[in-house]
């Protein structure tokens, strides 16, 4: 038996290549559209794609399955579990085989028997993987959102990132009877998640790549619960805020993802192009890294580094329906290759076209001012909270905020921030804060891009402020404001 993990770290996702070498064909398990790495292996390990499938229907990035079968002629097998509202639309058209709990996939020598573990989701399968040329057991289980190292799959989704109302309580029930009968599986059956560190698709995921029933059982927090209503006070306390995009996410991933084919690099564009575009409102993304940023960038832009968190933050901040623009580090022209994918992975497939870095030079020699955002220390801040001539505004998320805040502070997280903009004061200077900088840095650029023209960034974030020992509020949630919206 051939087994391949591949990992995006962007997305905190794993997929696998599981092949039989004696047959020379192989099963992809919950592909990302980036369908070359798997065509690439397959073909360094001498198998083909002959089968593909996917746990569940994924909230966090668009799914490859229906462009990997499409591309390879691969049979493709979709869970027909849950509930009428959670079938693929697409399954009948694509010709897809539909599994219940029990039904197999036969890959050569490699058995993968469907287990129906619901709870993240209704329709949510796992897969017992067995050798047959080697053993009569199980050697592993693909958990996919179900069971991670250190975690469960959160069940709350449906409810706040999907707005099914009212699910996230019964999906916990769930998820408890299925954790019960995964905890009947032999202490060596591996797990093989769909997920690490990172994701938001759990609250507190391990990097360690993989795991087995015994351990987990030991030590993930889930199976400390000694009954069902411990538990589901348990799961459903401290899940981080979905980000809003994962609601398209389910949409394109129910109703079928459209076929991408090659990654198309944009069209590069120039000053008389940005100008243009500026001034009928498009959105430009500048992704270069926050400290180039904040030093000099064009009005009307927004700042969103090309780092490893590229793609989640443009997911809450890009919408779905219309043209954007990118302006890219010419220091290596790969970057725009980069960008491209990232954002492709979860379905922003509308980059109209990219500007090099070196527009921002053009634009102040054709006499246009440049924007920049100042920088406030923690000392500074805390005269001017004093003085009381300062209004701060928190852009971290709502557990954070509960464990600690600025007194005073206003919490909105930054991927909620322009559904709040009224609420925001614009009669005094605005100090932006987060945890260490990186969030506060997004957010003050789109503030400044939609007309609030007086906003510093706290240096270091509350991480400063806590090391100088500054004064610091804990509350909880006011159930009457929207989720993370505290006043």
């Amino acid at each position: 038996m051939i087994v391949k993990r591949f990992y995006d770290a962007r997305l905190a996702q794993a997929s696998y290549l599981i092949g039989c070498g004696r047959t020379g064909s192989a099963i992809v398990i919950d592909p990302s559209r980036d369908i070359g790495q798997y065509l690439d292996m397959a073909a360094d390990e001498g198998v083909a794609v002959t089968h593909v499938t996917e746990t569940h229907i994924h909230a966090d990035f668009v799914s490859g399955a229906r462009e990997l079968a499409a591309r390879t002629g691969a049979a493709l097998f979709l869970s027909d579990e849950g509930d009428a509202d959670w079938k693929y639309a697409f399954a009948r058209a694509d010709g897809a085989v539909l599994l219940k709990d029990g039904a197999e996939i036969r890959v050569g020598n490699v058995v993968l028997r469907a287990v129906h573990t619901p709870g993240h989701t209704p329709e949510h399968l796992s897969f017992l993987v067995t050798d047959t040329a080697a053993a009569n057991e199980p050697i592993a289980i693909v958990t996919g959102d179900f069971v991670f190292v250190g975690d469960v799959g959160r069940p709350d989704l449906l409810e706040k990132a999907a707005r099914v109302e009212g699910t996230m309580e019964q999906a916990a029930r769930t998820l408890y009877a299925s954790l019960q009968r995964f905890a009947s599986y032999p202490d060596w059956l591996q797990i093989w998640p769909g997920h690490g560190a990172g994701s938001a698709c759990g609250k507190g995921l391990s990097a360690v790549p993989h795991s087995t029933v015994g351990y987990e059982r030991r030590f993930n927090w889930a199976f400390e619960a000694s009954n069902e209503e411990e538990f589901v006070r348990m799961v459903l306390a401290g899940q981080p805020e979905p980000p809003t995009y994962f609601a398209e996410m389910k949409r394109i991933n129910k109703d079928g993802p459209p076929l991408l084919g090659a990654f198309r690099r944009p069209e590069r564009l120039g000053l008389t192009n940005i100008v243009t575009l500026l001034g009928t409102g498009a959105l430009v993304i500048d992704s270069r890294p926050a400290n180039e940023y904040a030093a000099r960038h064009i009005p009307g832009t927004i700042n969103i580094p090309l780092n490893r968190s590229f793609n989640t933050w443009a997911g809450w901040l890009v919408p779905f329906d219309r043209d954007f623009y990118l302006v890219i580090d010419e220091g290596d022209p790969a970057h725009v290759d980069e960008a491209a994918r990232d954002l492709a992975m979860i379905g922003l497939d509308r980059v109209a076209g990219y500007f090099g870095s070196s527009v921002i030079d053009e634009w102040a020699a054709a006499g246009n001012a440049l924007g920049s955002i100042r920088q406030i220390t923690t000392e500074m801040l805390a005269e001017r909270m004093v003085a009381g001539d300062v209004s701060v505004l928190d852009v971290r998320g709502s557990v954070e905020w509960d464990v600690g805040h600025l007194p005073g502070a206003r919490n909105i997280p930054v991927g909620h921030l322009t559904a709040f903009l009224g609420d925001i004061p614009r009669e005094v200077p605005l100090v932006v804060h987060c945890q260490s900088g990186a969030r506060s840095a997004i957010a003050a650029s789109v503030l400044q891009a939609r007309g609030f023209t007086n906003v510093l960034n706290l240096g270091g974030g509350f991480a400063a402020w806590q090391e100088r020992q500054l004064p610091v509020e804990r509350g909880i949630r006011d159930a009457a404001l929207p989720v993370g919206v505290h006043s």
